[in-house]
């Protein structure tokens, strides 16, 4: 569902985004949906400390792993053994 959005400037400001917006040829509400879209895409998706604690917690887990050369030779067996999942 779409909702509105009222948001206020100063007559400059306005000006400035309806000159942006008639370069572009689109509508003030068009351009302002652009905007806000590429702004949204700037931001973390998360907070940098959450994203921190998460890599500490992974980093704090014990997983079995092997010498890289035998796990490579595994995978390469593995290709050639007809076993599709």
């Amino acid at each position: 569902m779409a909702k509105r959005l009222q948001v206020i400037v100063q007559d400059p400001e306005y000006r400035d985004i309806q000159r942006a917006a008639r370069l572009r040829r689109m509508s003030i509400a068009e351009w302002v949906r652009q905007a806000l879209v590429q702004a949204r895409r700037r931001e973390p998706a998360r907070e940098v400390s959450s994203r921190l604690d998460v890599i500490r917690a992974a980093a704090r887990m014990e997983f079995p792993t092997a010498d890289i050369d035998r796990m490579n030779e595994e995978i390469e067996q593995g290709y050639g053994s007809g076993l599709r999942a």
